[in-house]
C-alpha cells in the first residue's frame, strides 16, 4: 500500500499549494494553505477547512485574509482550501447515505480522508498537538459535505459555514413518492441526531441560486431547504443570533462571485478577534 505523502508545488504570495496522497480516496488531493500571520504558534491558530478550495483564488482569498488579519478583525487563522477531485459528486454528499441516483457513495471515504489523513498531516506539518479550534465550510455540494462531517463529528469542529448548500440532497426521486419530511437526507439526519451545544452554524442562500420550486410555494428550493435546516437545528435548541447565523441575499446567485461577497462576513462571524 502506498503511504500518504505530500509535496509542495508552488508558493505564490499568501498561498502555498501542496499535494497529499490519500489512501482512502486513492488519489492525490491538492491543498492550498493560507496563513498570512506566519510564525503564529499552532496552539493559538484556528483552523478552517474549505471544500471546493479550487474556487478560493477567484475570490482573491489570500488577499482578503491578509486584509482582515492586518486590520485585526480576525484571530490568527490557517485556512486549507481542499480542491475537489474529478469524482466530486461521489466524494461529496452525506456519509453512508448516497442520494437516489447513488451519488455521494464515497462521502464516507472523504470523511475518513479529512479526519484520518488531512488533520494528522496538518498537525505533523505544523508541529501542533492541537489547534485552538477547527471549523469547516464549503460551497454548494461541498457545503453539504462540510456540514455532514461537522454534524457527525462535533468533537472535532466548532463552526460550520455553508454557502448555497445542496440541502435538497434526497434519497427518493421527486416522481417516486418523494416526501420532503422524510427524504431530504440532511434534514432527517439532523432530526435523528443529537445536538452539540458548542457547534455554530452559518447558512447562506441566494434568492437567485436557482429557479426550481418543488412545492410551488413561490420560494426557490435552495432557500426553502436552507430555512428548513434552520428549523431542524432550532428543534435541537440552537438559536438565531447565537449559534445560528442565517443570510439570504436578494441578488445572490449560485456562483463564486456571490460566495466571495459572503466570505468576509463568514470569516468575521466565525473568527472575530
Amino acid at each position: 500500500m502506498r503511504a500518504p505523502t505530500d509535496k509542495a508545488l508552488i508558493s505564490p504570495a499568501g498561498r502555498e499549494t501542496c499535494q497529499l496522497y490519500s489512501e482512502f480516496l486513492q488519489r492525490d488531493v491538492t491543498l492550498d494553505l493560507y496563513q498570512p500571520q506566519a510564525g503564529s504558534p499552532p496552539s493559538i491558530l484556528s483552523l478552517l477547512l474549505v471544500n471546493d478550495g479550487q474556487d478560493l483564488p477567484a475570490m482573491r482569498f489570500g488577499h482578503l485574509l491578509q486584509q482582515l488579519h492586518c486590520a485585526q478583525k480576525i484571530r490568527p487563522l490557517l485556512c486549507v482550501g481542499i480542491h475537489a477531485g474529478p469524482d466530486r459528486r461521489h466524494e461529496y454528499g452525506t456519509a453512508g447515505i448516497p442520494d437516489y441516483l447513488g451519488r455521494g457513495a464515497k462521502a464516507d471515504l472523504y470523511t475518513c480522508f479529512i479526519l484520518k489523513e488531512l488533520l494528522p498531516w496538518l498537525r505533523h506539518r505544523l508541529g501542533a498537538i492541537h489547534f485552538k479550534e477547527k471549523s469547516f465550510c464549503g460551497f454548494s455540494l461541498g457545503g453539504l459535505m462540510a456540514f455532514d462531517i461537522a454534524w457527525n463529528h462535533p468533537d472535532e469542529f466548532r463552526h460550520v459555514g455553508v454557502f448555497s448548500g445542496s440541502f435538497w440532497w434526497r434519497s427518493r426521486a421527486l416522481d417516486d413518492g418523494y416526501d420532503e419530511t422524510r427524504h431530504r437526507i440532511m434534514h432527517a439526519r439532523i432530526r435523528a441526531g443529537k445536538a452539540a451545544p458548542w457547534l455554530r452554524f452559518f447558512l447562506q442562500a441566494g434568492m437567485l441560486d436557482e429557479t426550481a420550486d418543488r412545492n410551488k410555494n413561490g420560494v426557490i428550493d435552495s432557500v426553502d431547504d436552507t430555512r428548513d435546516i434552520l428549523l431542524e437545528l432550532q428543534g435541537h435548541g440552537y438559536q438565531l443570533g447565537k449559534e445560528l447565523c442565517h443570510l439570504e441575499l436578494p441578488d445572490g446567485t449560485h456562483d463564486v462571485k456571490t460566495w466571495g461577497r459572503v466570505m468576509p462576513v463568514f470569516l468575521q462571524w466565525a473568527f472575530k478577534k
